[in-house]
């Protein structure tokens, strides 16, 4: 797992013939309520985490929603995300949606904007983009679909801002369009979730694709931190390499995992930090 090597104050502070503490991001999917239904708890989630990833109203989230999130990690000091979708309230953004590239950039950029404003009026601001559920498995893909709506995604980016930093699939083929268009990326490794021997995620159509064991998962990625392998389904490892993991935000015992996670990284000496700017507009 690739981790980030801390400054030359850290190193003297980790005294002489030891080694500094390896450093990763932890963050979650949060803001995922709509109107008068929540889900998840949010405020318990962003006070574990480092990151929040914020849905911008397209697969959740609504006005109210996404301010309450972003006072919440104002209060924590946790980065702001934009976790951006295909247009799919009703599926929740899990399901394909057949977009062409400009159509699809404009609903990016549209999401990225609405979250932007929010920030601004309390004061906060976005440190990076995540795409979320099936746009973020779709443009994860090595195939023609994938490309023309990553050339999408990144399009909005470049548009907004090409400085900002994009979360995306370890070892996936979007973060090397990513790359090669001079968008700064941020590889990521998922704590709950089945990987198959190719790297992938396991859909969730398929079963024992999220995992539900938080001792199990805690041990998992003190592991990948250790080895920079994650076991797949088949048994193999994996290589996957990370600068951030995710907890999700909606799943059943997400409080319990998340914080599981993060105890178990720091015990372990895994310093916790986000990769990102602080939520505060500078």
């Amino acid at each position: 797992m690739h981790v980030t090597v801390p400054t030359t104050t850290d190193e003297r502070a980790a005294g002489p013939g030891r080694q500094p503490a390896p450093t990763v991001d932890l963050n979650a999917d949060v803001g995922e309520g709509f109107g008068r239904w929540e889900l998840g708890d949010d405020a318990a989630v962003i006070a574990t985490v480092t990151s929040a990833n914020v849905a911008c109203g397209f697969h959740a989230g609504d006005p109210s929603t996404m301010a309450t999130t972003v006072r919440t990690a104002l209060e924590h000091g946790v980065a702001i995300g934009a976790h951006v979708a295909y247009r799919d309230l009703a599926g929740f953004g899990r399901r394909y949606v057949d977009a062409d590239e400009a159509e699809l950039a404009g609903d990016v950029l549209y999401q990225i904007g609405a979250l932007a404003g929010i920030c601004r009026a309390l004061g906060a601001r976005i440190g990076y983009v995540k795409p979320h559920g099936a746009l973020y498995n779709t443009i994860a893909a090595d195939d023609p679909r994938g490309a023309r709506h990553a050339r999408a995604v990144l399009s909005a980016l470049q548009r907004y801002d090409p400085a900002l930093p994009v979360v995306g699939l370890a070892g996936s083929a979007f973060l090397r369009a990513a790359r090669d268009a001079g968008q700064p990326v941020v590889a990521e490794a998922f704590a709950d979730r089945a990987y198959t021997p190719e790297g992938a995620l396991v859909s969730r159509r398929e079963p024992g694709a999220v995992l539900h064991d938080a001792d199990e998962v805690a041990e998992r990625m003190v592991a990948l931190v250790r080895t920079g392998t994650v076991p797949a389904v088949d048994g193999t490892e994996v290589p996957v390499q990370a600068e951030s993991i995710c907890v999700h935000g909606d799943s059943p015992g997400a409080v319990a995992m998340a914080r599981a996670v993060r105890d178990a990284l720091t015990g372990a000496g895994v310093d916790l930090q986000p990769f990102a700017a602080g939520p505060r507009a500078g």
